[in-house]
């Protein structure tokens, strides 16, 4: 767990791109299954990426543009593969306790949460949380999540969301290298 502190404030809406479905889903085709919530689609990697509204009063806008969103699930998806555990980024209120909201949103993913990596961004209270679960603390150490915080905070005070949450993607990924394979 490592928290920072945020520089540019946002609209307060949440964007996520969250782990894989739970769902069956013909491989290679995109869809958008019924249980779905609105805004989200299965992409042909098998990964659930959507955008959600936390404010349903205001009109609907997203903190991306599409080509934005389409280079975060890029990133998403390759350091997945890359080291194996199932990254995940939210984009919104975290309530007054952020490393509490954050850990909430982790403990939604379940049983696969033991090998998730979450980056929580709260831009109203200008926090950045990492929340791993017991299998991915094992390969991110805290002080690997604090530069990876870091590292975000400098390029969120320079108004670049987009490429702080890129650079902390390829920190951690950097960090938690690939997995190592019994024989």
């Amino acid at each position: 767990m490592a928290t920072g502190e945020l520089a540019q404030a946002d609209s307060g809406r949440g964007a996520h791109a969250a782990p894989e479905p739970d769902h069956d889903e013909h491989p290679g085709q995109l869809g958008v299954p019924e249980d779905l919530p609105r805004g989200s689609v299965v992409t042909v990697s098998g990964r659930v990426s959507g955008v959600s509204e936390s404010d349903v009063h205001t009109e609907p806008e997203t903190p991306f543009s599409p080509v934005q969103l389409s280079r975060l699930d890029e990133a998403l998806t390759l350091v997945s593969r890359h080291t194996q555990l199932r990254f995940s980024v939210y984009l919104g209120d975290l309530g007054e306790d952020s490393h509490a909201g954050a850990q909430a949103l982790h403990d939604k993913l379940g049983a696969v949460g033991t090998d998730s990596v979450l980056i929580a961004v709260d831009p109203q209270r200008r926090n950045v949380d990492i929340v791993t679960g017991p299998e991915a603390r094992v390969r991110l150490a805290d002080r690997s999540a604090k530069l990876a915080v870091m590292s975000m905070v400098a390029s969120f005070k320079e108004g670049d969301l987009v490429g702080g949450l890129l650079s902390g993607l390829r920190m951690l990924s950097d960090q938690a290298g690939e997995p190592q394979h019994s024989h």
